[in-house]
């Protein structure tokens, strides 16, 4: 019996020849992320348990990116902790404000993930690294502070889901338009504690910022994670990024799914998931028409370049809609000034649009975008519940940058192909 390019990943960390789903093993640690939301939390508990070191400061990410520059006294007094643990145990890969990105486009680009990796981070789309072929996967503060003093981490070994895809994708359709309608066939528990694993010749059709994003995105539907195989367009970006050695693993022929699902990429129309989850999803042909008040293109999830470059082209030389905020947040530093240098920046700005340093702000309700009561917004981000960017009474409609720029032009949830 084969194993899936997960089982893989997590045999090697361990040092065995296989692993069989369900078993239980200890795994070496390729990196252990934290923020500065979570990361106060894994320190706390470092120290309550009388730690002195940390196993490996070059294997270890502090990124400050969740409420900050600060927004208020609370966010202020978390990123300092950060900052002085960071400095205290002279932690290589620390970003501050100047620095950082949001979490999950800053770590890719700096060449902290790469395949055959095991990656935890106490976020829990820490998934996102799959698309490079590396095992990562979200927890909490706890094992972020044993992961950090002793490079290890126990792991159930998932079982899996093949997703297999097919044909390419149509005019303004995306990555995330793929993951919305994934999660939308087997809904936010469909892959509970499962490894959702990407394979079929649609896969090389897909540019790495789409696969990004629909590994970010598995933990919408309950996935342990995500995870894409290495081909020509994983090594390219990994070029120049990557100095290190590592490890390309491909899943056996006979390897055991608990599922197999088929997707032609070619039949994807644009989607949105409607308020309260991720899972509620519709052709936006459907909901066309819906007001809103306002637009969040960044996140995590749809911050990079390719985002920005598919909301400026529908956004340029068009005005943002009377009585509509849009707000476009680039996920780094880096996709900022490339952003400026291809003019992105000033197409949002004489759109009308207000661009933000690189945070995830408006993604949790943390800054720069909150709603007020009984608002609705069309965000790029990756979660639409109850309460998450505003009041109870606030909604949002989880969509594409396209689908989120052509909703910024006309005030209401809006096919792109119509604008």
């Amino acid at each position: 019996m084969g194993m899936t390019m997960t089982q893989k990943i997590l045999a090697k960390s361990a040092g065995l020849d296989r692993v069989e789903a369900g078993q239980l093993i200890e795994g070496k640690l390729d990196l252990v992320l934290g923020n500065d939301i979570t990361t106060p939390v894994a320190i706390k508990e470092f120290q309550k348990a009388g730690l002195k070191q940390v196993f490996d400061r070059d294997k270890i990410a502090i990124v400050l990116d969740h409420s900050t520059p600060c927004k208020d006294i609370k966010s202020a007094q978390l990123c300092a902790i950060c900052r002085e643990f960071s400095k205290e145990h002279r932690i290589t890969h620390f970003y501050d404000v100047g620095q950082m990105g949001v979490e999950h486009a800053l770590l890719p680009e700096k060449g902290l993930a790469a395949p055959g990796e095991v990656i935890i981070g106490a976020d829990s789309h820490t998934c996102t690294y799959g698309a490079l072929g590396a095992f990562s996967t979200g927890v909490g503060s706890t094992d972020m502070a044993a992961g950090m003093a002793t490079g290890l981490a126990w792991f159930k070994v998932p079982h899996a889901i093949q997703v297999k895809l097919t044909g390419q994708l149509g005019p303004y359709v995306s990555g995330k338009d793929v993951i919305l309608h994934l999660i939308g066939m087997i809904g936010v528990d469909g892959a509970l504690y499962q490894s959702l694993e990407f394979s079929g010749e649609g896969v090389a059709s897909l540019e790495m910022d789409d696969r990004f994003t629909i590994c970010n995105m598995a933990i919408e539907a309950g996935a342990k994670n995500g995870i894409f195989p290495v081909d020509g367009k994983t090594t390219a970006y990994l070029k120049g990024r990557v100095n290190r050695e590592y490890a390309v693993f491909q899943a056996d022929p006979d390897a055991v799914y608990a599922r197999q699902i088929e997707i032609d990429l070619s039949q994807l129309r644009p989607t949105v998931a409607l308020p309260h989850l991720p899972s509620n999803t519709k052709p936006v042909d459907e909901v066309a028409g819906k007001p809103i008040q306002q637009v969040v293109i960044g996140s995590c999830t749809n911050g990079r370049l390719k985002d920005l470059r598919e909301a400026a082209a529908i956004l340029r030389g068009r005005k943002v809609a009377d009585g509509v905020r849009c707000i476009v947040i680039p996920a780094t530093q880096q996709i900022y000034l490339d952003a400026m240098a291809e003019g992105l920046i000033a197409d949002f700005i004489q759109a009308g649009a207000a661009v933000s340093t690189p945070t995830c702000g408006p993604c949790l309700g943390g800054h720069m975008g909150v709603l007020s009561d009984n608002e609705w917004a069309i965000s790029t981000t990756n979660r639409n519940f109850v309460g998450r960017m505003g009041p109870t009474s606030s909604m949002i409609i989880l969509a594409s940058p396209a689908v989120a720029a052509a909703s910024a032009v006309t005030g209401v949830v809006t096919d792109p192909a119509a604008v």
